[in-house]
């Protein structure tokens, strides 16, 4: 592969990391640095990480993995997407109950979530000539990045138009899930 098809491989990687990142703005209001970098970090991690486990899982549990990477990951954002939208619709709800985006559960959840796909791809790496540092750099970087970019527009979007941040997250969360088993079970 190219270091133009591993950027674009990166950027695909990186657009579910985009999305909830998107969510998590929303729901925090305001520019706050420290979560924003432990979300686009851990991100960024585990979009690296994830390739290095397919890669050196190789073709041994492929198909294991391929029948099932897209329930999980559907499972994982769905279930943050209900609970979201129902957290939004509780009229007496106190705020704490609510989805946290700034708790390291959550974040590693929303993580494990959005980079099994690559999980896949570092499948597929070990079966065609690639560097796999160099991709890991690469993905790694991308998907940080376009996580922080994601929270910056989100909540500056947020302020703006004053949304319903944990009812549209919700929903989009949703939405990046059937994407995903869509996207798979399509293929």
């Amino acid at each position: 592969m190219t270091v133009i098809e591993l950027i674009l491989t990166a950027i695909a990687l990186a657009m579910d990391c985009f999305a909830v990142s998107i969510v998590c703005g929303m729901v925090m209001k305001r520019v706050q640095l420290w979560p924003m970098f432990k979300i686009a970090f851990f991100f960024g991690l585990f979009q690296a990480m994830m390739p290095c486990i397919g890669w050196f899982c190789g073709t041994q549990f492929y198909h294991l993995i391929s029948r099932v990477d897209h329930w999980i990951a559907f499972g994982i954002l769905a279930f943050l997407g209900v609970k979201m939208i129902i957290d939004d619709l509780k009229p007496d709800c106190d705020e704490a109950e609510h989805i946290n985006p700034y708790a390291l559960k959550m974040i590693l959840t929303m993580a494990v979530a959005t980079s099994i796909d690559a999980l896949a791809v570092g499948l597929s790496f070990s079966m065609v000539q690639v560097k796999l540092w160099q991709s890991v750099v690469i993905i790694g970087i991308t998907s940080f990045v376009l996580s922080w970019i994601g929270m910056l527009l989100s909540v500056f979007l947020g302020k703006k138009l004053h949304l319903k941040a944990e009812l549209i997250g919700g929903i989009i969360l949703i939405i990046i899930g059937l994407r995903i088993l869509i996207e798979h079970l399509c293929a």
